[in-house]
């Protein structure tokens, strides 16, 4: 498992929060924490700008992944319309994170919440070649459930 160090500044709303973390030896994901001065309430269908309180530099030629808690989601409907949400390497601003309920009751976000988890991932930029054609494929151009629901072993793809 390679490492990457994030120099991180802590604004003063974030005073007394722990620094992202992983929560096992496993985890591909480190948890975001809501830096919240007051609970904020999220009505069902709302969506909401939930702030940090981190200012950070990436390592070069990489991003941070924004993605959902996969509990927030089942339980409560928590989800990241824009998920994943990339912040560039180039960014200086705060790590702000947009929440939305989807769910059927509101949803408080304490001080501390573990509102979202950021993955650090290596960045590949491409460069562009115009063709005439391209290599052919089983699949070809179909798309948008062309390849049905059946798994090809005639299981239901579904578990």
């Amino acid at each position: 498992m390679s490492r990457a160090t994030i120099a991180v500044r802590r604004l003063p709303h974030a005073e007394g929060l722990p620094l992202p973390g992983y929560a096992t030896a496993g985890a591909a994901g480190f948890d975001l924490l809501a830096a919240v001065t007051a609970p904020l309430v999220i009505a069902p269908g709302a969506r909401a700008l939930v702030p940090t309180g981190l200012v950070m530099a990436l390592p070069e030629g990489h991003e941070l992944q924004i993605r959902p808690r996969s509990g927030l989601a089942l339980k409560h409907g928590i989800v990241l319309p824009n998920s994943p949400g990339t912040i560039d390497e180039d960014y200086r601003g705060e790590l702000q994170v947009i929440v939305m309920n989807a769910g059927d009751a509101p949803f408080t976000v304490e001080r501390g919440t573990r509102i979202a988890q950021g993955v650090l991932a290596p960045v590949t930029r491409a460069d562009w070649s115009e063709v005439e054609t391209l290599p052919g494929t089983a699949r070809g151009s179909g798309g948008f459930g062309s390849t049905g629901l059946q798994a090809p072993d005639g299981q239901d793809g579904l578990a």
